[in-house]
């Protein structure tokens, strides 16, 4: 399904990310976010305009908003900014204590409902939890996570995948996009010792990509979890990704720097982009009231 040379671009912004994560495409421009950093970086795929925001929280993630501003998730809780993202709001103020808990990996499901997890700074034990923000407020969806990741829904809409990182397990549930209850957990795939599934994304075949933390490299999984490619990257620590460009054939994959010298690269905390054969669904704007 992939072309058979990657391009790799750095999308030469003025500083590479500590910790790149939550690439969005907006039908016009790639945003993502430095969680170590506190910003939201904004470019054009040539890399002609771009622009750098500076946050007043550590991002776990951030989405478009209906309204225009944006929807983040902070240590403390969901916040939505204006739209010039000057002025933030707190809509909700997570149940978890600030000196363990951060708000993690965030995505706007097929009607703008809003899903996000938390994590522990320790990443030891399963004392975190998946929620989802509607019209209703924000409900608590899944307990029992350790570190809440890459997550996403297939083209159908029937599925819903789920990432929790350290027990290194995808997970799949049934999905209602009317009520947007999820049921039927099951698991869908698992890395192997030493490779840490991290962010992810889904395509129009229905196949699902995992960034693999320490792994270097990120897999497709087809719709019934089955590897159909692993894919080397340039470096260590792929966090996430997201198919973006016109036709949204280009997948985009943000990086981390890795803390160990004998793994570093020059592309540690840039934005990858392969040319795919495939493409990914339309970004749906976060509906935050």
């Amino acid at each position: 399904m992939l072309a058979s040379t990657p391009v790799f671009d750095t999308l030469a912004f003025p500083s590479r990310a500590q910790l790149g994560e939550g690439p969005v495409w907006d039908g016009a421009q790639l945003h993502w976010v430095d969680i170590l950093g506190r910003k939201l970086f904004s470019s054009d795929l040539d890399a002609a305009v771009t622009r750098t925001t500076d946050l007043p929280q550590m991002p776990g993630f951030a989405v478009p908003d209906i309204a225009g501003g944006w929807l983040a998730g902070f240590p403390d809780g969901l916040w939505r900014s204006n739209v010039a993202l000057t002025e933030w709001e707190q809509l909700w103020h997570a149940p978890h204590p600030l000196e363990t808990h951060r708000i993690n990996d965030g995505k706007t499901d097929p009607q703008g409902r809003v899903w996000f997890g938390s994590m522990t700074y320790a990443e030891v034990d399963p004392l975190s939890a998946l929620y989802r923000l509607d019209g209703s407020g924000v409900t608590e969806e899944l307990a029992h996570v350790t570190t809440s990741n890459g997550l996403d829904w297939s083209p159908d809409h029937r599925t819903f995948y789920y990432t929790d990182s350290i027990p290194r397990v995808i997970w799949a549930f049934d999905y209602d996009e009317a009520s947007g209850d999820i049921s039927n957990k099951r698991e869908f795939a698992r890395d192997p010792a030493g490779y840490v599934p991290d962010g992810g994304c889904i395509d129009d075949d229905g196949c699902f990509w995992s960034c693999k933390w320490n792994g270097s490299r990120i897999v497709r999984y087809t719709p019934d979890g089955r590897t159909d490619l692993v894919w080397e990257l340039p470096v260590h620590n792929p966090t996430s990704c997201a198919f973006v460009g016109p036709d949204r054939s280009v997948l985009a994959i943000t990086s981390a720097q890795s803390t160990d010298p004998s793994c570093a690269s020059e592309f540690d905390g840039a934005v990858l982009l392969i040319q795919t054969r495939t493409a990914g669904p339309t970004m749906t704007l976060a509906r935050s009231k």
